[in-house]
């Protein structure tokens, strides 16, 4: 600074544009694997629609049952369904234009959506298998809390977050 005042804001500019190019380059990161989750979600919808929805229900009643399975993944991972968290966080907006909402899962960190990734996977299996939904929710408990563990004791991950 006290050498040259232009060099000091040249240098915060240069900065500042590493440190958005960084950012972009985790944004990205956190992007594929929530784009991942989505695309595994359909292995998970799946499997409800040929072991858990009888052909004579509505759409309506059919959505109920996809909805109560996405809060059995929710409560397995996060602890909550969408509903209490979004009545938790009222004032979070989402990040789609279609969104005026956040979606929990939009705001999960890298972890928990590759554990969420897994959990799909685990539940679309145990469906297939017959297991009910209570015995289900207690082993995808289990997968999430192990993969919790070890996931953020993961290097790569702690690299990327110490990035940001």
């Amino acid at each position: 600074m006290w050498i040259s005042p232009q060099f000091k804001i040249y240098l915060i500019k240069e900065f500042q544009r590493l440190k958005d190019d960084e950012n972009d380059r985790l944004k990205l990161d956190w992007d594929l694997q929530r784009t991942l989750t989505k695309v595994n979600y359909q292995i998970h919808t799946d499997a409800i629609k040929a072991n858990l929805i009888p052909q004579q229900i509505t759409k309506q009643q059919a959505g109920l049952v996809y909805a109560t399975e996405a809060d059995l993944l929710n409560v397995a991972l996060f602890g909550v369904t969408a509903k209490e968290w979004r009545e938790a966080t009222p004032n979070l907006k989402g990040t789609t234009k279609s969104s005026t909402k956040l979606n929990m899962r939009d705001d999960a960190t890298i972890e928990q959506l590759v554990a969420l990734s897994n959990l799909e996977s685990i539940n679309a299996l145990l469906i297939q298998q017959g297991l009910q939904q209570s015995n289900r929710l207690i082993e995808l408990n289990k997968v999430a809390i192990t993969q919790m563990k070890s996931l953020l004791q993961n290097e790569s991950i702690k690299k990327i977050k110490t990035i940001r």
